[in-house]
């Protein structure tokens, strides 16, 4: 069942149980009030009826008396009706060994009552209090006994035709105007709900619009959004459109990292594939050289293989830290690792100046030394490749109580405005050719990221002509 049918059958529902309970509370006031008037009515009717019991006895053996001049009543005849009493209104006598009475009918003459009915009318208390009672042929009764002093019982009785006509007639239209009630309630309601939930469609309308797209492969880009005027935080539909939003863009952000990821899986192949291509044909050219010269190229060769060596570990160790494997977590002093590095780098090259700024206490963070060396060595030889002799490089280490840095920095031409966004990248050299003028195949700042990251820590570059710093964040704990 839908939520719209479910809403409208709701309110149907609440609406119907409402006019239900308002009408049976109006039945009941209704009743009681019309049952207080009719005893009210026959509490009059006792009046009159003691009066004239006082004044004329009804016993037998009695004689014409009283101001009325009827004769008493005799077992056998019909007793008259006090003066005053409606149609419809009944009068029995009982006295030690007789039963009589009569009923005043509809025209105004007198209808005598059944033994039945004079029994039933004679079993009750002989008080005052009012009490309903069915009779044969005369239907419900509200009637009230009184005793004279010579002991006659005189029960007086009213019919309840129209208290109960004027209750049936009401309970029609309690159900005639409960069931009004419940189709406008229906009828306005499927409106109003439908209408209340023609956002809740729109937000499902952008979802089947978004689920209709191929996710399964490429870029997918950005998709379908729910409108902004129906994100309102402050309504469900809001919230259910505003949980959408942060979805699809949640959806969009894995899907663009996972092309990402697929790019840089084909790229890194291509790359490796190619790097690995040439220091392999490197090596069968000069085996076949020298083979056919008979000379000896194994110091060519062996170079080749150095070089094929090398990346093919730095592609070991980039694979390794993608996959999480655990690093040392041993005390690394950083100011003698910095140190290290600087006085290795100064040996292998000498046309450039070098920098040391350190700390005046030794500074430790907890990690993998070869790593974090590894790091620091890759920077200061990025330093050395991509700038000309004379350049000042600097390393500096500085620390705060939370974080150590590590900074290389040179006075170099610094980075192409279209590098420095994928300076961190795999396989990205600073020349756009395969050339081998500059060196390394491109994996020596990527390997400082995931060092870096591997360690909790961070790497960032600022580069502009004249100044280039390469920056290593490490947490101290």
């Amino acid at each position: 069942m839908s939520l719209t049918r479910r809403l409208v059958l709701t309110v149907v529902a609440l609406v119907a149980t409402a006019s239900l309970l308002v009408a049976a509370a109006a039945t009941l006031l209704m009743r009681s009030s019309l049952t207080d008037r009719l005893d009210a009515q026959l509490a009059q009717a006792m009046d009159r009826a003691s009066s004239e019991a006082r004044g004329n006895p009804l016993g037998p053996g009695g004689g014409p008396s009283g101001p009325s001049g009827r004769g008493d009543v005799v077992c056998g005849e019909r007793p008259r009706p006090p003066l005053g009493q409606a149609a419809g209104s009944l009068t029995a006598v009982y006295t030690s060994d007789c039963a009589s009475g009569v009923q005043i009918t509809s025209s105004g003459s007198l209808r005598g009552l059944s033994t039945t009915a004079l029994q039933r009318l004679g079993g009750g208390d002989a008080d005052e209090t009012p009490r309903t009672i069915d009779l044969p042929g005369l239907g419900s009764v509200r009637v009230a006994a009184t005793t004279t002093p010579d002991g006659t019982v005189v029960v007086q009785g009213l019919p309840t035709d129209d208290v109960d006509q004027t209750l049936t007639q009401l309970l029609w239209w309690e159900v005639l105007l409960t069931v009004a009630g419940a189709a406008v309630a229906a009828a306005v309601g499927a409106a109003l709900v439908r209408r209340q939930l023609r956002p809740l469609r729109d937000v499902a309308a952008t979802a089947h619009e978004v689920s209709a797209l191929p996710l399964d492969s490429g870029e997918v880009g950005r998709t379908a959004r729910v409108p902004d005027a129906l994100t309102d935080p402050a309504t469900e539909v809001g919230q259910v459109g505003e949980a959408l939003n942060r979805l699809l863009g949640h959806v969009e952000g894995a899907l663009d990292a996972r092309h990402e990821s697929e790019q840089q899986v084909r790229q890194f192949l291509a790359d490796a594939s190619h790097e690995l291509r040439t220091p392999l044909a490197t090596i069968r050219g000069y085996a076949e050289l020298g083979r056919r010269t008979g000379t000896d190229q194994l110091a060519k060769v062996e170079e080749e293989a150095q070089r094929m060596s090398t990346l093919v570990d730095d592609m070991l160790l980039l694979a390794r830290l993608d996959a999480g494997r655990p690093l040392e977590r041993e005390p690394v002093d950083v100011s003698r690792l910095v140190a290290e590095a600087v006085a290795d780098a100064q040996v292998v090259d000498r046309e450039r100046r070098w920098r040391l700024a350190l700390p005046d206490v030794a500074v430790e963070v907890p990690g993998d030394a070869m790593r974090l060396h590894q790091a620091v060595t890759n920077l200061l030889r990025n330093a050395t490749r991509h700038t000309p002799p004379g350049t000042e490089v600097t390393a500096r280490v500085d620390v705060d109580a939370a974080t150590v840095r590590v900074e290389v920095h040179d006075d170099g031409p610094g980075l192409s405005p279209d590098l420095l966004p994928v300076v961190f990248e795999r396989f990205t050299r600073g020349d756009s050719s395969r050339t081998r003028a500059s060196g390394g195949a491109g994996l020596g700042t990527s390997l400082v990221r995931a060092i870096a990251e591997a360690h909790d820590g961070r790497v960032e570059v600022e580069s502009r002509p004249g100044s280039t710093t390469f920056r290593i964040t490490l947490p101290r704990s």
